[in-house]
């Protein structure tokens, strides 16, 4: 963000309707579909423009049929209902009538899930979602929008609507705080470098940008150095780019809010670096175990699967001593040291 730039922060489902409704005012194409899920910009939405707004009810499979099917007549979709319920509820759904069917046909049909990771924290395993990563990068022609903020999933409208094909976009149900302006956000790389650091570089998504930001601040008071990337395009961003970034770096550490070594974000960087051949040694940190029913602040909830602030500091510190020996070695070799 600007230096002295102060944005109030918005839910991100909030500031993404704007967008959309705003498109809806000069784009007849525009269709939006819920499954009873609602908010006041969604009123507005339905108010405006009522024969482009539809409510299937509490029934996901259905919401997926009939999104392909207005897609097919060329209309450019958004479907919105509860992360874990859109994403996994209907799975053979999306699967069927909109990844397959995307093969044969051009569609664009958004999906809008809210309240990713642990979002909706006093509702329980039920209603958090650690899973849609894995799940949806699953199947092939799927894009997936992963913002970190309000500006981001507005911003993240316009791709929608550019670019064709199904796509997932996961939004946290929570208000956070604005790490962009609206001047300073870029969607042609799919990622944003926050920080530049020495040895190692955490790349996250979603709410988790917000704790490596942290993390990367209290590390840096103790004199490790590390940098910090969005990746808000998981499927998408520019990988010659990328790769140029983290050439700088020893090691990288993968940060999401979903089950670790289960196919997420850190299955993604791990077939990222060895199908790119780079000398990255990885460390990723997501949720531990299985499901839990504990309750408490979603600070709490994390440092007890293990993505906490303080969880997180002393694994990024852990992986940063890991590596200094084979850094040490590499020095030695290159100024003609002892072998």
């Amino acid at each position: 963000m600007t230096a002295g730039t102060i944005v109030k922060p918005k839910a991100m489902r909030d500031a993404l309707l704007e967008a959309l409704h705003e498109a809806m005012q000069t784009d007849p194409e525009i269709f939006f579909v819920t499954a009873d899920f609602g908010s006041p910009m969604l009123d507005a939405i339905r108010t405006d423009h009522p024969d482009r707004f539809l409510n299937v009810g509490i029934a996901e499979q259905n919401l997926i049929n009939i999104s392909a099917g207005l897609a097919l007549e060329g209309f450019t979709v958004f479907s919105y209902a509860i992360a874990p319920f859109i994403t996994m509820r209907c799975f053979e759904q999306i699967r069927v009538n909109l990844a397959l069917l995307s093969e044969v046909r051009s569609i664009n049909v958004n999906l809008i899930g809210v309240g990713t990771g642990y979002s909706y924290v006093v509702s329980g395993p039920t209603h958090q979602c650690y899973e849609d990563l894995t799940v949806m990068r699953g199947l092939p022609n799927m894009q997936i929008l992963s913002p970190s903020d309000h500006i981001a999933a507005a911003a993240l409208a316009a791709r929608c609507l550019a670019r064709s094909g199904p796509k997932y976009l996961r939004l946290d149900a929570q208000i956070l705080p604005a790490l962009y302006d609206q001047s300073s956000f870029a969607l042609d790389e799919g990622f944003r470098v926050h920080a530049k650091g020495e040895r190692v570089c955490l790349v996250a998504t979603a709410y988790m940008v917000h704790t490596a930001l942290k993390v990367a601040k209290i590390l840096g008071a103790k004199g490790i150095s590390v940098g910090v990337i969005d990746l808000f395009d998981i499927t998408g961003f520019d990988e010659e780019k990328f790769s140029t970034l983290l050439g700088d770096y020893a090691g990288v550490v993968t940060l999401e809010e979903g089950f670790v070594g289960r196919g997420g974000l850190d299955a993604m960087m791990f077939d990222w670096v060895a199908r790119r051949g780079l000398p990255l040694r990885i460390r990723n940190v997501g949720v531990s175990g299985g499901y839990r029913f504990e309750l408490g602040t979603r600070e709490e909830l994390h440092e007890l699967v293990g993505i906490g602030i303080e969880a997180v500091c002393s694994a990024v510190a852990d992986f940063v001593r890991s590596l200094s020996p084979i850094l040490d070695n590499s020095r030695s070799v290159f100024l003609g040291g002892d072998k």
